[in-house]
């Protein structure tokens, strides 16, 4: 398993080089996008298909190449195949057939973005990217507002800002979190601050464009605080509504959430109390 560059092509090893020339065959996510890293560096090993959609396949047909004394190196499109990517079943195969596997690693994008973030790197958890769904995606949300340690995710360009959103819902504007957008690449940024503060610095901008690593900061004491049960209905939907700023359905509706009742129980309270 041959680590590619995710942007700039220098950020590719010796060992990679030596690796791609010397090998018999080179298993491609795209073989167009790898062929611009070959013909960089002027590399002419024979290249084959191997992606998401001929895995399950093409595994078998390059298992029975390996046994048959071939050296084949597997490399995706950017990064550690494997990693968000293809690779797990020819790699799960091959070490059922004894068939040896060799990591030659290099660039990362989560890896990178995580180092450069400011965040903590002591206890972290990349988790691949955010589902597509809001639904699925606030619940994923939800299971990692007390986390003590640093969360990271890939994200789709088109999707962040509904992202954003649904994570100052759920987390709270406050928030920190981290957009690392187009790492290692001409245009590289980091977007640093509170949830509720780089939402609306990309909203600014309309368009969003760009491979997007999201990371998001572990949960503080006075967040833990603020969501536990210590505080009123009426204090926290006023302190939700101050935070996040939001209007007062919208804050109704996260502090039902939050506790496990029902909207018109957290309505009741809120009435209560004025």
């Amino acid at each position: 398993m041959v680590a590619t560059p995710i942007g700039n092509l220098e950020d590719i090893t010796l060992r990679a080089l030596r690796v791609l020339k010397e090998v018999d065959l080179i298993a491609c996510e795209d073989t167009r996008q790898t062929q611009k890293l070959l013909t960089h560096y002027g590399i002419q090993t024979r290249t084959v298909s191997y992606h998401e959609h001929n895995e399950m396949t093409k595994a078998a047909e390059l298992v029975v190449d390996l046994e048959s004394g071939a050296k084949v190196a597997l490399v995706t499109d950017a990064g550690m195949p494997g990693i968000s990517d293809p690779g797990f079943r020819l790699i799960a195969l091959a070490i059922r057939h004894r068939v040896p596997v060799v990591p030659i690693p290099g660039a990362s994008a989560f890896l990178a973005a995580l180092v450069a973030s400011g965040l903590p790197t002591d206890s972290f958890r990349f988790s691949g990217f955010l589902p597509a769904k809001s639904g699925q995606r606030r619940k994923l949300l939800e299971s990692v507002r007390e986390s003590p340690r640093t969360q990271v995710f890939y994200e789709a360009p088109h999707r962040v800002l509904e992202t954003l959103a649904d994570l100052v819902e759920v987390l709270g504007g406050d928030r920190h979190v981290v957009v690392a957008r187009e790492v290692t690449k001409i245009h590289e940024e980091f977007l640093r601050g509170r949830a509720v503060d780089v939402l609306d610095q990309l909203k600014a901008r309309g368009d969003v464009k760009g491979e997007i690593t999201l990371l998001i900061a572990k949960a503080d004491g006075a967040e833990l605080r603020a969501s536990s049960p210590e505080l009123s209905v009426a204090q926290r939907v006023k302190q939700v509504m101050s935070d996040d700023r939001v209007d007062e359905k919208a804050a109704l509706k996260k502090v039902a959430k939050e506790r496990g009742i029902g909207k018109s129980e957290a309505y009741r309270e809120w009435q209560r109390s004025k």
